[in-house]
């Protein structure tokens, strides 16, 4: 079992703690960091802007796999995403892990006039989107032609540092949408805080699903967020601990 750590973007992340955080775990070998991709939950704090913080990661760091845990597809379209994930991959040999997920904070979209699809288009659109990055990620010219999105001829330059063949994670727990994608497309599975039997069950349908697709299910990596609070004093703690509670629901 490997132990990485992720970080809650939208709580107060500034440029000064982004490079402490990426120094520190760098040089404690904690093998891989991840951040969340949300703009707000709750009250708004700092929250710099997320590729922009996985390019600076892919320069002050040398060993950790990074990565965001997940982008929504909902807040940006999957060719930036597949063009960006892309070049902070080329950027880091190969070291930045693209995490994927439909979106589930309506409040954060409503507030930044983002559009909510309902959750079968949003599930729809995480599916094409996938489509989408792995044609970019391709041998061009490449097409592929959707309900929601589309590209024709594309050669997106540079590539990935290995192509289409380059790994994604999924993120999420759904058994009749999520779970078959990810057997599907998905080298890693992140579920979000689950109680062990839940996540033991999650699992097992998951190794079911790419058993269907006649995928062995032994590689596919699977891992679980799970979340820590940490304050200076108990007041504070539970404080921030009824905030979390209010705020915090599955990461999209």
């Amino acid at each position: 079992m490997r132990i990485g750590l992720m970080v809650e973007g939208q709580a107060g992340l500034t440029w000064e703690r982004w490079f402490h955080i990426l120094e520190t775990v760098e040089r404690l070998g904690i093998p891989s960091l991840f951040r969340s991709d949300h703009y707000v939950i709750g009250t708004p704090q700092s929250s710099i802007d997320a590729y922009l913080s996985f390019a600076i990661a892919g320069r002050e760091t040398e060993d950790i796999r990074f990565g965001p845990l997940v982008n929504p597809m909902t807040f940006r379209s999957p060719v930036d995403l597949g063009r960006m994930a892309a070049q902070v991959n080329q950027l880091s040999n190969g070291r930045f892990l693209l995490g994927l997920g439909a979106g589930w904070h309506q409040p954060e979209h409503d507030a930044y006039g983002i559009y909510f699809p309902p959750l079968k288009e949003r599930m729809d659109r995480l599916e094409e989107g996938i489509n989408v990055i792995k044609t970019l990620w391709g041998p061009g010219p490449a097409s592929y032609k959707g309900k929601f999105y589309s590209v024709t001829d594309v050669d997106c330059l540079p590539k990935p540092v290995n192509g289409a063949d380059t790994p994604i994670l999924i993120g999420g727990a759904g058994p009749k949408r999520t779970l078959p994608m990810v057997a599907k497309y998905a080298d890693e599975w992140n579920c979000v805080n689950v109680p062990l039997d839940v996540y033991k069950e999650k699992s097992q349908l998951v190794g079911e699903q790419c058993e269907g697709l006649g995928r062995d299910p032994a590689p596919l990596h699977r891992s679980m967020m799970r979340f820590g609070i940490m304050a200076g004093d108990e007041r504070s703690l539970d404080r921030i601990t009824r905030q979390h509670m209010s705020t915090s629901g599955a990461t999209g």
